[in-house]
């Protein structure tokens, strides 16, 4: 099911972050993700819902500024 609030999202396993884009196009990357958590992130049917209950406020995150010429 397509998110109303999450874009797309993607998994470093080297560095265990998962980055986040949102609807509003910000970015963050969160820090010290398990590759379990981004894998349930996956199968989730509610992306939103679970970025909600197990990333949000879980994790150390950065914003990353969009680059010159876009957003």
């Amino acid at each position: 099911m397509p998110s109303t609030v999450i874009r797309s999202f993607s998994y470093d396993p080297a560095r265990a972050e998962l980055l986040i884009e949102f609807q509003s196009g910000r970015q963050y990357v969160y820090c010290d993700v398990p590759e379990e958590i981004y894998s349930a992130m996956k199968a989730a049917f509610a992306k939103g819902e679970f970025f909600n209950s197990h990333v949000r406020d879980q994790y150390s995150f950065r914003r990353i500024e969009a680059k010159q010429g876009e957003g």
